[in-house]
């Protein structure tokens, strides 16, 4: 069986005003942790959402786990329990604890009963070193507590993938190292993980392949040290010259 997750052929998104995504290909491997990188409005956010459909892309083909997505041959609610995303602003429903965020999803979608579930989520929040606020609600937690409940509420799923979309952008300075922990122990344990990120140093320790874009396409895709250290792309060069 192939260890490919999301194959993706001549992928586009265009919006009245601009192309965001233009004829991209990629596959993402079980297990891979890939970085996607590259300046702001380059369509890294973009591309990641297609991945979920969270973007209807204009058209090219989406597979995940070697079926159809974007033909319909995959029920969206179906991809969604299997791929996670965790969003740059936790996206936390504040009138509800912390314990029925991160359950309220596997019991309605039936991936768990609510005892199972409350188990599961006890165990995460015990992991992370947040079981205490179990009963609290988000606006009583810091930023980067909000961002690792909100990254154990995606794992509560038990997904295929997880997909973050630029997750410690919106966080305090002094936050975004209890996160890019978190994130660091989940690549070690094997999880398939896509993240777009302006943390370049983080892209270079933790990655297992880095893509650059610009203008909608890939411009480079390898290890840390081809896309990073030693590009050979003028334009990716000239970018990590500025932000390095």
């Amino acid at each position: 069986m192939s260890d490919v997750i999301f194959e993706i052929r001549d992928l586009v998104k265009r919006y009245p005003a601009l192309t965001a995504i233009d004829h991209v290909d990629c596959d993402i491997r079980k297990g891979e942790v890939v970085f996607i990188v590259g300046p702001s409005g380059s369509g890294k956010s973009t591309f990641l959402r297609c991945l979920n459909l969270l973007e209807k892309p204009t058209s090219g083909k989406i597979f995940f786990k070697g079926k159809y997505v974007t033909s319909g041959e995959m029920r969206l609610n179906a991809l969604r329990r299997q791929v996670g995303m965790v969003f740059q602003h936790f996206n936390l429903f504040p009138h509800l604890t912390i314990h029925k965020n991160i359950t309220l999803a596997p019991v309605r979608t039936g991936r768990a009963s609510a005892s199972e579930a409350s188990l599961r989520a006890d165990a995460l929040l015990e992991r992370i070193g947040l079981l205490d606020k179990r009963d609290v609600y988000p606006n009583q937690l810091s930023g980067g507590q909000k961002q690792r409940i909100a990254i154990i509420r995606a794992l509560a799923m038990e997904p295929d993938v997880l997909l973050f979309d630029e997750p410690t952008s919106a966080l305090d300075p002094e936050m975004v190292g209890e996160v890019l922990s978190l994130m660091k122990d989940l690549a070690k344990e094997g999880m398939t993980m896509v993240v777009v990120t302006h943390e370049i140093g983080f892209a270079a320790e933790v990655a297992d392949r880095v893509i650059f874009m610009d203008q909608g396409k890939i411009l480079l895709s390898g290890t840390p040290d081809e896309v990073i250290h030693a590009p050979e792309n003028p334009r990716v060069k000239e970018f990590f010259s500025k932000v390095l």
